[in-house]
Formats: C-alpha cells, structure tokens, sequence
C-alpha cells in the first residue's frame, strides 16, 4: 500500500516536472523570436535613417 501511494506521488511530482519543463521551453522559444524580431527591426530601423538622411540631403541641396 505504501508503494503504490508513493508512485502516485512521484507521478504527479513527475508530472509536475514536466509541464514546468514545457513551459520552461515555450518561454525561451519566446525569447529567441522576440531576439530575431528586435534585431530585424533595429536592421529596418537603420535602414530609414539612412533614407531620412539622404532625403534631408537632397532636400538641403535643392534649397541652396
């Protein structure tokens, strides 16, 4: 009888374990596409600056 209450508790300790362990996953999983995101748009966000700049440039030119 002691056993079987023991394996009852280690399955659900197990259990337990292991839903924190998906969790675990999907979380990091979150993180590395907000990463790549973050870095997609610093790339995009860099590449308006240089527009605005040349923009500005011209602009300053045709105004001379």
């Amino acid at each position: 009888m002691a056993k079987s209450r023991l394996n009852k508790v280690a399955a659900t300790i197990g259990g337990a374990v292991g839903k924190a362990d998906r969790a675990a996953h999907k979380v990091a999983n979150a993180g590395g596409l907000a990463r790549k995101e973050l870095r997609d748009i610093a790339k995009e966000l860099e590449s308006l600056k240089k527009q605005l700049q040349k923009t500005a440039k011209k602009l300053k030119k045709a105004l001379a």
